[in-house]
């Protein structure tokens, strides 16, 4: 197939994605990646969204453990064996991973890359609160602790900047952000 439905993707994904941490963190991707194609591309909404969701669909059959160039081709192959052959969507998933080869170059292809660290950064200031709740996190605190290189050490906050060659600031990013994951605040248990 050439098109795929939100349905269908996240069917693919609960088929090879089964740890919680991993899933919620692929929703809070897809959240990002829906509230960012609002503003660059309305009519690819569902499809940006998709994107965001099936980016890390790999996670638990790659061995990028040992070799962090296969997280992005091993979704490929899962994709082509499922009857996916979704080019954008390929390019998408590998250019997240620019380690596998393939380096960001189209707007969708920064905003996945942007908004994979961004998920965890936000979620890591929400912990940081006594209710641990998406609700109390301020545009104002993701922006110092974004400064703050010990905190979140693992967020890339190289490929968090990348949003910036889409058109978006940094302040509108972390409002996009924000906001979209406060809208699934409850499903991702935030």
């Amino acid at each position: 197939m050439t098109t795929i439905t939100r349905q269908q993707a996240y069917d693919l994904l609960n088929k090879y994605v089964k740890g919680d941490n991993y899933l919620t963190h692929s929703y809070a991707v897809e959240a990002i990646m829906r509230g960012l194609a609002k503003r660059l591309a309305p009519e690819e909404e569902e499809f940006w969204a998709v994107c965001g969701l099936l980016h890390d669909l790999d996670e638990e059959t790659a061995p990028w453990r040992d070799d962090f160039a296969t997280h992005g081709p091993v979704s490929v192959e899962i994709l082509r064996k499922e009857g996916f052959n979704i080019p954008v969507l390929e390019n998408a998933i590998m250019a997240h991973n620019p380690i596998c080869g393939k380096n960001p170059e189209t707007t969708l292809e920064y905003a996945l890359i942007a908004a994979d660290p961004m998920s965890g950064f936000v979620k890591a200031v929400a912990q940081i609160y006594p209710d641990k709740k998406l609700a109390s996190v301020k545009k104002k605190s993701i922006t110092k602790r974004f400064k703050e290189a010990r905190f979140a050490a693992g967020a890339n906050r190289q490929y968090m900047m990348l949003i910036e060659k889409t058109g978006i600031s940094w302040d509108e990013f972390v409002d996009i952000s924000l906001q979209s994951m406060l809208e699934i605040a409850d499903e991702i248990g935030l």
